[in-house]
Formats: structure tokens, sequence, C-alpha cells
């Protein structure tokens, strides 16, 4: 597997390819509800698409409006493993700084919480249930990035 880039998407122009991302992911492999997995924050948030040989992998949002919220992280199976994850949060952390946000957070499944943890996420507060899913609350401060997470940028 080549070097992986990431860059901010254009939601109406590539919702296709964002949609599809996520529904193999949530939809597919996780069972979410299709009828909840795109919902009314989409157009507001910035989302950012991974590619790898010119093939777009992996997708994210970031939810200024609420406070910093990255949430609908998804990489397709077959890309997992190489550094994707990572880099979609470097750019999702770098959009926030730019927008002005000191932290961020999202719900994060709890089987993907080390995931988070590496990246110099907290967990906060209980585990709890979305869309049939244990999650956990995690934060981050932005005043530090780990050097590992920046890596195919």
């Amino acid at each position: 597997m080549t070097a992986v880039s990431v860059r901010e998407a254009d939601y109406v122009a590539e919702y296709t390819t964002i949609r599809a991302i996520r529904f193999a992911v949530f939809v597919d492999e996780q069972h979410v509800p299709a009828s909840i997995e795109m919902d009314e924050r989409d157009p507001e948030c910035i989302h950012v698409l991974a590619f790898v040989d010119g093939e777009a992998v992996g997708t994210g949002r970031l939810d200024v409006a609420k406070h910093g919220k990255i949430g609908r992280v998804a990489v397709l199976a077959r890309a997992r493993g190489y550094g994707v994850g990572s880099a979609l949060m470097a750019r999702l952390h770098e959009i926030a700084r730019r927008y002005g946000l000191t932290d961020v957070w999202c719900n994060a499944q709890v089987a993907a919480a080390p995931f988070y943890e590496k990246l110099g996420y907290r967990r906060v507060g209980a585990v709890f249930d979305e869309a049939g899913i244990d999650h956990i609350r995690m934060i981050k401060s932005l005043g530090s990035e780990p050097l590992d997470s920046v890596k195919g940028l």
C-alpha cells in the first residue's frame, strides 16, 4: 500500500463516495440502521476523504457548531492497518485548529477507544448505547499532536 493522502471533501459533489464508505463500514459491517447513518448534521459538517492509490478508502467529519465533534470516521476494511484512520484524524484536528477550536471530542465505539487513546484522547463519562453499539465519549486537547498521527500527510 502506498502513501495515504487526506483532503477536505465537497460534501454535495462527493456525497456518493462519502455515503458508500460509511454504508460499507457502518451499515453493512456493523449493522447500523441505514435510516440513521446519513443525518441532518451532514450538510453542516466539514468532511474529509482519505485516498490510497487514487481510491477513496476513508472518511470522517467535523462538526464545528457542536464544539468540535468528530464523527462518522470510517475506513474500508481492506485499507485498515495502514495509518488511514490516523491520517484522517490528523487532518480533522488540523481543520479544528484552523477554526480556532482548542479541543475536539467524539462518541467513540468502545472497541475503537484504544485507537483514539493513542491519538491523545481520554475517556469521559460512562459507556452508553448508540445505534446498538457501546460508545464512550472521548475528548482531546489540541495543544499537542502525537507525531505518529501525521504519517502520510
